[in-house]
């Protein structure tokens, strides 16, 4: 059973509400309609009225069983709009709230916030700032995180290995500190999805083979996560033959309990991050999940502008997934 076919039977039955702000792209409509015929989860689309059920007619969709919410015409406009200005009283004002309210990404935000949604998938049609953005100022991160970092689930062609990667979304050089925390939210992660969280601190040295500012950030960053999370099971800096490798492993990190049995990868930026991930998916024929938002108090999800309808379906799993858990 593939790890989707896992979260969507976990999530069956419990009808979990997942907002997708971006109705009017032509993917994720048909990756609702799916969602409201299987029943697996309860999706909710946002979107103008008119251009939706033209969208629905041209591509040949029945909105039956879709809760629809043309954002611009409310029912509980003036509750949400309430909420919004309690959440960031004294930062903004009605004016602002109102200007706010009209993008779909708070809007669907808002949802989430006040408990009509248990998650929020986005990004199909805007960069990921777009969709980060409002969580971090509503939803904001869970009381254990310093900051919000993106992973991938990647699944190898025959299924066997399930590994994560992070931080290839978000994050374009992170601190020392900042890696740490990341190491440990992906450990999380990983426990969600039943991943052995095995954390290797990646870099072009093992153990100091090299020296340079670079490698010397990744080792700080190790000895940060063993001192501030004593549970994690966490290792590096080292190379990602050794960490994946159990015969490079034993040549170069003898007596590691990380090296040649990491199953979660750390980058130490994200062109490292983002890179790595695409090669593991065109050259290796990884199925690459995400990327999953890590840190916020509430699932919140970013799309690939170039994500498919298949992808749009499957991140709407993962999400009420991760509301379960």
């Amino acid at each position: 059973m593939s790890i989707v076919q896992e979260a969507a039977e976990a999530i069956r039955g419990k009808n979990l509400r997942i907002v997708y702000p971006e109705g009017t792209d032509a993917r994720i409509l048909r990756a609702a309609v799916r969602h409201a015929k299987d029943g697996i989860l309860h999706p909710i689309v946002l979107g103008p009225k008119d251009e939706v059920e033209a969208l629905a007619e041209k591509e040949g969709l029945s909105l039956e069983g879709l809760d629809f919410i043309d954002y611009e015409h409310y029912e509980d406009y003036d509750a949400m709009l309430q909420a919004l200005l309690e959440r960031r009283k004294g930062k903004i004002d009605e004016t602002k709230a109102h200007k706010m309210l009209k993008d779909r990404n708070y809007f669907g935000t808002m949802l989430v916030y006040m408990g009509k949604a248990d998650g929020m998938v986005s990004g199909a049609d805007g960069p990921t700032g777009d969709t980060i953005r409002p969580g971090l100022q509503i939803i904001k991160t869970k009381p254990d995180a310093k900051l919000v970092s993106g992973c991938f689930i990647m699944i190898s062609p025959d299924e066997k290995e399930r590994l994560l990667f992070a931080d290839s979304a978000v994050n374009i050089s992170p601190s020392e500190e900042e890696l740490a925390d990341i190491a440990y939210q992906t450990a999380e992660t990983a426990k969600v999805f039943h991943i052995e969280p095995n954390v290797a601190m990646l870099s072009f040295s093992t153990y100091g083979s090299a020296s340079s500012p670079e490698q010397e950030k990744v080792a700080k960053a190790t000895e940060i996560a063993k001192k501030n999370y004593p549970n994690l099971n966490v290792d590096g800096e080292m190379q990602l033959d050794a960490a994946w490798d159990e015969t490079v492993a034993k040549k170069k990190a003898p007596g590691s309990n990380v090296a040649g049995k990491a199953r979660v990868f750390i980058f130490p930026d994200l062109q490292a991050g983002n890179i790595g991930y695409k090669i593991a998916q065109r050259l290796g024929n990884y199925t690459a999940l995400g990327p999953l938002l890590q840190g916020m108090a509430k699932p919140v999800n970013d799309l690939s502008r170039g994500c498919s309808e298949q992808d749009a379906y499957e991140i709407g799993i993962i999400t009420a997934y991760q509301a379960l858990n």
